[in-house]
């Protein structure tokens, strides 16, 4: 899971609600202080949160772009039910599209980034209709499903989930792998976004990861620019699968130095300096 560096957001944000015609979504709203060059929408992964974006908000507003990082539905801050079924990828991608509408930008004009889960629930979105989006980056996200050591832990959690509560899934992953965190110095902080997290959306979100199809040809034709971005080094998707995926895509591929699955939280400006390079590149819609 990705591990921001704090889950207080910086002056230029504020933590609101985005009031959709499919519900309400906790959001961070980060504005520059000269008016904004465009808005990009950024979804978290699987366990993550708008939280993970934290350190990306200055250096992009600084760079002239309002951005706004949502929890999806059943993440973190964001209500959802115990169905999984509220969480079937469709629905998902539907939920960004709300989303998209809410945020009251002109049609094609918004930029759209997902890290991880969130850049499959991202694709599905643009795949449904990319009528709102100037761009889609992918980020740590790749073509199909996650490689086997990661479908056996998606298995493992989900299993487990299904029988304990949070707070004890909660402890036997700090007893396996303990928190590095700074936040807090405790991992106050992560615990709480876990706990608050539905269980259900990870088990249902969980199997998606698992069994997600390749549909870089589908979005290959919808004609999109799109800009996949990782860290040098990868254990939930090889690095080579992103540099293939941005061949088949036609797409701007960038590769942080230093960084893994979350280059977001490992190097933000760097991160934030690739995100603003390939908007700015883009001709006027």
């Amino acid at each position: 899971m990705s591990r921001p560096p704090t889950f207080a957001p910086p002056p230029c944000a504020r933590a609101r609600v985005l009031d959709t015609e499919r519900g309400v979504f906790a959001d961070l709203d980060a504005v520059p202080r000269t008016p904004a060059r465009a808005t990009a929408l950024l979804l978290p992964g699987y366990t993550g949160s708008k939280e993970d974006f934290v350190a990306l908000l200055e250096p992009l507003t600084g760079a002239g772009y309002r951005v706004v990082a949502v929890d999806g539905r059943g993440q973190y801050e964001s209500k959802g039910t115990d169905r999984q079924e509220s969480y079937a990828q469709g629905e998902l991608a539907r939920d960004v599209l709300a989303q998209a509408v809410a945020l009251g930008e002109e049609p094609g004009s918004l930029h759209l980034l997902g890290h991880s889960l969130g850049g499959q629930i991202a694709r599905a979105a643009v795949l449904l209709d990319a009528t709102p989006f100037r761009s889609l980056t992918l980020m740590s996200s790749g073509p199909a499903e996650v490689v086997a050591a990661q479908r056996d832990k998606v298995k493992m959690l989900s299993d487990a989930l299904s029988v304990l509560s949070m707070d004890e899934v909660w402890q036997a992953m700090q007893a396996l792998d303990p928190p590095q965190d700074a936040d807090t110095g405790d991992g106050a902080d992560m615990r709480r976004r876990w706990l608050a997290h539905n269980s259900a959306q990870l088990i249902a979100t969980g199997a998606q990861l698992a069994a997600e199809p390749d549909r870089v040809d589908e979005l290959a034709s919808v004609g999109l620019p799109v800009h996949v971005l990782s860290g040098e080094r990868d254990d939930v998707w090889p690095v080579e699968l992103f540099d293939s995926m941005a061949r088949r895509l036609g797409a701007r591929r960038t590769t942080i130095a230093g960084a893994e699955h979350s280059p977001n939280t490992a190097r933000p400006q760097e991160t934030a300096e690739a995100l603003a390079a390939f908007w700015d590149g883009l001709p006027d819609a």
